[in-house]
């Protein structure tokens, strides 16, 4: 059975390597549509040009780059505002276009606490990427962004609180802050050793971030040891955006 089609929305380039690399890879490999769309970085810069190996690698087609500013790096896009400044309903509008567009089952993005290090881009693509999913359902919003498209499910990259000394104990020397969940907020652990070869390329493809010693350069830096228990595994916790109960008359209770 060919894999469910995905689309992921991540802030940065390098984001969808290290948060979802290897569920990429996965449907991928199972013959199903991937892509991802990425918030930030313009894509006339290097960054833009390592996303489009690191999805090349990952089997994630193009990039589908929305082109506005890192918050903290101003030169991502120059003349451009930062993704966190642009209005709301602009930017849920223009990503309900790409799903309306790819017309994916899966939608795989940042959770609420944007992943472990709570970068401000992370947050801002969750909170996004949540109204656009729901959005892009219903047919009077964004009628000019094609016809409607209600995927399945929405799966939230996290960390529960059980890995935060594996992870914690390599961002910690660099000053970052480890956010995670409560383990039983996880609704899918998947196994991703059978993929990781190549989440690992997908990641080391970020080479601008390897060589100023950002997620990817820790990871170039590990045995292979080390990298499997860092990232052997992804979690993920599942909303279900599309109505499946049947209609109920009584209040709630």
């Amino acid at each position: 059975m060919t894999a469910p089609s995905l689309l992921a929305v991540f802030a940065h380039p390098d984001d969808e390597s290290l948060a979802a690399g290897g569920v990429l890879a996965r449907h991928a490999a199972a013959g199903a549509r991937t892509a991802v769309v990425t918030t930030t970085w313009s894509a006339d810069t290097p960054r833009a040009a390592e996303l489009a190996e690191a999805l090349r690698v990952l089997g994630a087609g193009p990039p589908r780059m929305l082109g506005y500013a890192d918050a903290r790096v101003p030169h991502s896009a120059p003349g451009r505002p930062r993704w966190c400044d642009v209005p709301l309903d602009a930017a849920v509008g223009e990503l309900v276009a790409h799903l309306r567009d790819f017309r994916p089952e899966i939608v795989v993005t940042h959770d609420a606490y944007g992943n472990l290090t709570g970068h401000e881009d992370h947050v801002h693509t969750h909170r996004v990427t949540a109204l656009a999913v729901h959005a892009a359902g219903l047919e009077r919003l964004y009628p000019d962004a094609g016809a409607p498209w209600q995927p399945s499910a929405l799966y939230l990259a996290t960390h529960p609180h059980s890995a935060a000394r594996t992870w914690g104990g390599h961002l910690a020397p660099v000053g970052k802050a480890v956010r995670t969940v409560p383990d039983e907020r996880v609704t899918a652990t998947v196994d991703v050793t059978p993929w990781l070869d190549r989440k690992i390329l997908a990641i080391l493809a970020h080479r601008t971030e390897v060589a100023r010693g950002a997620a990817p350069g820790l990871i170039a830096a590990l045995s292979a040891a080390e990298r499997q228990r860092l990232l052997g595994t992804e979690w993920y916790t599942r909303h279900n955006p599309a109505p499946t109960a049947t209609a109920q008359t009584e209040l709630l209770a």
